[in-house]
């Protein structure tokens, strides 16, 4: 199963780490800044923390535990929004200008970026760096990057080695809590991982499918063992057509495929067509591009991924026991 470079060496090193570190992290994450609001310059007047400013919800929630209560995290970007396609405002600037330190996803996910940051002097780090990248296999933007690497827990390990790096230098005398709150995250995104791997050997491997509306878990396929199918890929100019229905028809048919899923920014309409095609159940929706408000049902990344994967275990192992 493919592995990205750090994960291959996590599991040796992460169990020492994790126990020296462990009292640290939690002190952090007790009191830690976890804003994955909107940024708003005038939210904290009195917070001379310095601001990381990120472009999504997904992205404040990662950086959010691995700076604990040191520094302040913002999204730039509310709850629910399309990030793809984002119109940065006048007040994004205005929050921007105080920023000490912007990140981004990257590999092409926010193509309003470039512009933004050109207005900006903080400096800026892509968090997918390191990650090895699988491209968009078809359509328009084919041969271009996957933006969607968060959705690998495996992926989200090499995001929080990034992060921390960035915070130790913004905030060098801080750089032992970020190595040992990022380390103690990694922890559990390995758990997640090591859980799903695990409770998908109860499939027979040519029925470890996940079928999706749109190819956003490319990443989470590839660490887990799943062989992927979509009906259409990211970023695609068109949705849904005759031929992609049907290719997954096929592709459901062939493979015994026990449920199929959507995404929820997008509508399901085409999928409950190779629903009522095929033998499969419609699994139900999984989340992506954005977290919930904070009483919904994914209000941080560890929770979306959790849901997601537990979303997926049941609707493929439970009709295959």
């Amino acid at each position: 199963m493919p592995k990205t470079s750090s994960s291959r060496t996590l599991r040796t090193s992460l169990t020492g780490l994790v126990a020296g570190a462990t009292l640290l992290a939690l002190t952090a994450a007790l009191t830690a800044c976890s804003s994955a609001a909107p940024a708003n310059p005038d939210d904290a007047p009195n917070d001379d923390r310095p601001l990381v400013l990120t472009t999504f919800t997904v992205i404040a929630d990662i950086a959010s535990e691995v700076a604990g209560d040191h520094l302040r995290v913002e999204s730039i970007t509310k709850v629910g929004a399309e990030i793809h396609g984002y119109e940065p405002t006048p007040r994004d600037l205005a929050a921007a200008s105080d920023a000490d330190l912007i990140l981004d996803n990257g590999l092409g996910l926010e193509a309003w970026f470039s512009q933004f940051v050109e207005t900006v002097d903080a400096p800026h780090v892509v968090v997918s760096e390191g990650v090895e990248v699988i491209d968009i296999t078809e359509d328009a933007y084919a041969g271009k990057p996957n933006p969607h690497a968060w959705m690998s827990p495996l992926s989200v390990i090499e995001y929080t080695d990034t992060i921390a790096a960035a915070f130790s230098e913004l905030d060098p005398a801080n750089a032992a809590d970020f190595e040992a709150n990022a380390a103690a995250y990694q922890q559990e995104l390995l758990t997640v991982h090591d859980e799903l791997v695990t409770a998908l050997e109860a499939i027979p491997a040519s029925q470890r499918a996940l079928v999706t509306c749109e190819g956003a878990f490319s990443y989470l396929a590839r660490d887990a063992g799943l062989t992927e199918q979509f009906l259409w890929a990211v970023n695609a100019e068109q949705q849904a057509t005759p031929q992609q229905i049907a290719r997954t028809i096929e592709f459901v048919r062939d493979n015994n495929v026990a449920a199929v899923f959507c995404e929820s920014t997008v509508s399901d309409a085409a999928m409950q067509q190779v629903v009522e095609a095929t033998d499969a159940e419609f699994g139900g929706i999984l989340y992506v591009d954005s977290l919930s408000e904070s009483d919904g049902p994914v209000p941080t990344y560890l929770e979306l991924i959790r849901y997601d994967t537990a979303l997926i275990l049941d609707a493929l192992v439970g009709a295959s026991s």
